[in-house]
């Protein structure tokens, strides 16, 4: 199981989504309902748009939820939860996220897994900032659906 709140997805996540489908039978990208984070895209928005990227990867799917990581991976038979590290940066926190989630259930592993080298600075945060100004520069870092609704949103706050 890959989880995030992918808001939105980006090419170093369905990077990373690849990797763990050649390593694993079955991977579901877990979208997180986040609502600290406060979303630019809604729940179904990040799930859609994740759906329609990954149809070309046969054993993948994606499904979203709520709560804890482990609780969901239990629920759906995960055996690991996959996090991509970008830089050195990540690990600390991911780190601890992956003590965390042992601590609560030792039967889940965690898995990391680096995208290419291309998206290691990339975060969907990063998108987000530079996509309220442009959205042509960015085309590099995310599909192109994900790109056509950034540039819809920028055209309405204009």
């Amino acid at each position: 199981m890959y989880p995030g709140t992918f808001d939105p997805v980006t090419n170093g996540h369905l990077d990373v989504i690849e990797r763990a489908a050649h390593i694993f039978d079955k991977v579901i990208m877990a979208v997180a309902h986040n609502d600290r984070k406060k979303p630019l895209f809604s729940l179904e928005d990040r799930v859609s748009l994740i759906e329609e990227n990954i149809r070309s990867i046969p054993n993948a799917t994606v499904s979203a939820f709520d709560g804890l990581t482990v609780d969901f991976a239990k629920s759906v038979g995960a055996v690991a939860v996959i996090r991509g590290l970008r830089a050195v940066s990540d690990f600390e926190y991911e780190f601890q996220m992956a003590q965390m989630n042992r601590q609560l259930d030792g039967d889940i592993e965690t898995i990391f897994l680096m995208p290419n080298q291309e998206y290691f600075y990339t975060s969907s945060q990063l998108i987000k900032l530079v996509s309220n100004y442009t959205t042509d520069r960015i085309k590099q870092f995310v599909p192109e659906n994900v790109r056509t609704r950034l540039q819809a949103l920028l055209e309405k706050n204009s």
